[in-house]
């Protein structure tokens, strides 16, 4: 039991003695029991402190005058037990009862009505009413002005709990000033390797990593520590506590195994320290849970977490908030394993908690509710999403200063289920109301920022307007390069949502370029099992996938499927999706066979991991239609599209662009079937959407080409060519000139000018679909073969 055992020994030892000579109520023997309980209470062992408490209570209470300030002691020491196990109410009650005597008992401006007002101040600032706990910490303030000189600690303590609170109110600037201020009374009053000096030092560590200030935050980190290395025994629970805090910065910078070397430093001396059921150690399992998570460990994570979960169980009253904390991360793991169910079940126990323990408008709770909302959405329930992100909204709005970054997260999630739906505009409104915050609470290179740029970037990219995507993601790029180290993950995800944008444009050589970066920094940060690096491996194997080199891309998809076999459970999401983009590539190679293999192991995967409507679940049913039409088994392709189409007009709104694009792969089969009339129904149902809400514009025009192509068919050549030419314009407008899908255009154009005997048209045409693919395209394209074909044959006819 550490330090604990020799103190907890002679105070038993001292209280049999006063037992012994004592009268039962003697205050002397209270004073006995009081000793004991603090020691049982900073061993974490709530429930014995509470029983000694209460003895020297009972006591108290017999022999004392109602107003003596023993009593006042008493009341505050209980209401701080009940602040440790989380039942703010019930220690508002006692520290409200301390006060009451204090005040009586005291004069006006006695530093121990401070302590009072500071008490229930800490209290209100747990229970996130930041505007009364600043009212209570600033009435002891001007006790503690007038009572005591400029340069006592106590008056350090006090400047520093006022800025705990804006701290918590993300007022980090104004955090800071009170930080500093405290900081500099501490250096003129303190020895300089005094602990609360440590402390000083910590906080203001705290506040520059909630500005994202990694490097900054880690030197005063670091200067805390050496103080305490100095100032404190080699098992002390501080210096433990020092470690954690330096661990956690390593943790946002990203370096886990830095993270992991100090979290388990920390870990070494709480063990030593306390108890084995001290709440300090769940603590310490917990943070190295963390890690693992980060690292993609999940179930050394789980295993960790659940060591943690398992001391809170037995050390905490069964609605403390750490209980609830405890029950969300074990969520957060499930979620990240795809176990859907499984983390809404725990999610949902850490929201019963909340309810039960704290005010309903506390921040916590808009916590549980945005978790809630998290897992629906991974779900593909966007409604249901959008409902508890509401809720978590609506709390933060009453509870939080108007310029809370908690309240810029809420508008973020709102955003992304909006942006999910299709709602692109709506999705940008709420990410823009998100980003006015973040500019007035952060620093200008502060990371949220940057995922704030991002998050607009990606609403730009689905809407087709990629110079704006790419000003936006180039914008957290910059932020990203200033704020965090040179490996960190989250510059590999800037290179890759750059890529991604080159990709969709048609730039290839400039996509890959961006996506060997995001790689190397992934390779370097990361384990090599890590989710991330198989999605970076992905991303690469589209890229030659879109270059029509096929064996390359297939390399690369292999590299990120045996990566999340490893990494995730074999009924994983990711897995379903991993075989799916394998599949694109044998679809694409015209092996049709194994295209159909690999979507049936991700359809497979799919249905026994999603809800039956869960959007996922309709591109197994899209992939399955190309292949079968492409096989010609048009009634079969027919089925799927429709199937693909009823799970995304369940999870969709009727005017979401994905629906647009579903219609007209149906529009097509129909056409293929020469069943004209129904498949210009189709195409003008798709075009319906695409003409009237912001999408995609090259989605678009693939519809004006496919009706293009319709009326080829139909022998109608102007109107086949009316549309070609629309299509040709967007693509013009929105794709570099050497994109590969302006090649197609040119081929069906040139198609069209040889059925009508424009020969000198149908060369030039087909002259410039040639001369695009053999710039983009490999050799051995399908593509580049077809045209140079074409371009035989109408030179022939001239």
């Amino acid at each position: 039991m550490g330090d604990y055992s020799k103190p907890l020994e002679f105070y038993e030892k001292s209280h049999t003695i006063y037992e012994k000579a004592l009268p039962m109520n003697h205050p002397d023997l209270a004073t006995s029991y009081n000793n004991i309980g603090l020691v049982y209470d900073n061993m974490g062992d709530y429930s014995k402190a509470l029983e000694f408490y209460d003895k020297s209570h009972q006591i108290y209470e017999k022999a004392l005058p109602p107003n003596h300030p023993n009593l006042a002691i008493s009341y505050n020491n209980i209401g701080g037990l009940y602040n440790d196990m989380g039942d703010y109410s019930k220690g508002l009650e006692f520290f409200e009862k301390s006060h009451q005597i204090a005040e009586k008992a005291l004069p006006s401006n006695h530093p121990n009505l401070a302590l009072s007002y500071n008490n229930i101040g800490l209290i209100y600032n747990h229970m996130a009413d930041y505007y009364k706990a600043l009212e209570f910490y600033e009435k002891s303030h001007k006790i503690y002005e007038k009572a005591l000189p400029p340069n006592h600690p106590d008056l350090a303590t006090s400047y520093n709990n006022i800025g705990g609170v804006y701290k918590d109110m993300g007022d980090y600037s104004k955090a800071l000033e009170f930080y500093e201020k405290s900081h500099q009374i501490r250096e003129k009053a303190l020895p300089p390797n005094h602990p609360d000096l440590a402390i000083s030092y910590n906080n203001i560590g705290q506040v520059y990593n909630d500005m994202g200030d990694y490097s900054k935050a880690l030197e005063f980190y670091e200067k805390s520590h050496q103080i305490v290395e100095r100032a404190l025994p080699s098992n002390h629970p501080n210096l433990a506590l020092s470690y954690n805090n330096i661990g956690l910065i390593y943790n946002n910078m990203a370096d886990y195994y830095k993270a992991l070397e100090f979290y388990e430093k920390s870990y070494q001396i709480i063990e030593k320290a306390l108890p084995q059921n001290h709440p300090d150690v769940a603590t310490s399992y917990n943070n190295i849970g963390a890690v693992y998570n980060n690292m993609g460990d999940y179930s050394k994570a789980l295993e960790f977490y659940e060591k943690s979960h398992k001391i809170y169980e037995k050390a905490l009253p069964p609605n403390h908030p750490s209980l609830a904390l405890s029950y969300n991360n074990i969520g957060g793991v499930y979620e990240d394993m795809g176990d859907y169910s499984r983390a809404l079940e725990f999610h949902e126990k850490a929201h019963k908690i909340k309810e039960e323990a704290l005010p309903p408008n506390h921040p916590d709770l808009a916590i549980s509710y945005n978790n809630i909302g998290g897992i629906y959405k991974d779900m593909g329930d966007c409604l249901k999403a959008l409902e508890f992100y509401e809720k978590s909204l609506k709390i933060r709005e009453e509870a939080l200063p108007s310029n809370h970054p908690r309240l810029a997260s809420s508008y973020n999630n709102v955003g992304q289920v909006h942006n999910d739906r299709g709602e692109y505009s709506k999705a940008l409104e709420f990410y823009e109301k998100s980003h006015e915050i973040l500019e007035k609470a952060l620093p200008q290179n502060h990371p949220d920022l940057a995922t704030s740029y991002s998050n607009i970037g990606e609403v730009y990219y689905h809407m087709g307007n990629y110079s704006k995507a790419l000003e936006s993601y180039e914008k957290a790029h910059k932020i990203r390069e200033k704020a965090l180290p040179s490996n960190h993950p989250d510059l590999a995800l800037s290179y890759n949502n750059i890529g991604l944008v080159y990709d969709d444009m048609g730039g290839y050589s400039k996509a890959l370029e961006f996506y060997e970066k995001s790689r190397k920094i992934l390779e370097n940060a990361l384990p090599p099992d890590h989710p991330n690096l198989a999605t970076s491996h992905n991303n690469i194997g589209l890229v030659y996938k879109n270059m029509g080199d096929y064996l390359k891309a297939l390399e690369f998809h292999e590299k990120s499927h045996k990566i999340t076999e490893k990494a995730v459970p074999p009924n994983h999401p990711d897995l379903g999706t991993s075989y799916n983009n394998m599949g694109t590539v044998y679809f694409d190679m015209g092996d049709y066979w194994k295209a159909l293999e690999f979507f049936e192991k991700s359809h497979k995967i799919f249905e026994n991991a999603l809800p039956p409507n869960h959007p996922l679940l309709a591109f197994p049913y899209k992939w399955f239609g190309k292949i079968y039409r492409s096989m010609k088994g048009y009634s079969k392709a027919l089925d799927n599209f429709e199937r693909c189409l009823s799970i995304r007009q369940k999870a969709l709104l009727d005017n979401h662009p994905d629906l647009a694009t579903i219609y007209s792969d149906i529009g097509d089969v129909h056409r293929l079937m020469d069943n004209y009339e129904k498949a210009f129904a189709f195409h003008q149902r798709a075009l319906n959407i695409q003409e009237n809400v912001q999408c995609d514009p090259t989605d678009c025009a693939t519809t004006y080409i496919n009706l293009g192509e319709t009326y080829r068919e139909m022998k109608d050549y102007s109107k086949a060519l009316t549309y070609f030419e629309k299509g040709l314009e967007i693509r013009e407008k929105k794709l570099p000139k050497n994109h590969p899908d302006l090649a197609v255009v040119y081929h069906y154009m040139a198609k069209v000018y040889l059925a009508t005997r424009k020969y000198s048209m149908a060369i030039k045409n087909t002259q410039q679909a040639v001369e695009i693919a053999q710039e983009k395209l490999p050799s051995a394209h399908p593509h580049l073969l077809e045209y140079k074909e074409t371009f035989e044959k109408i030179r022939k006819k001239m």
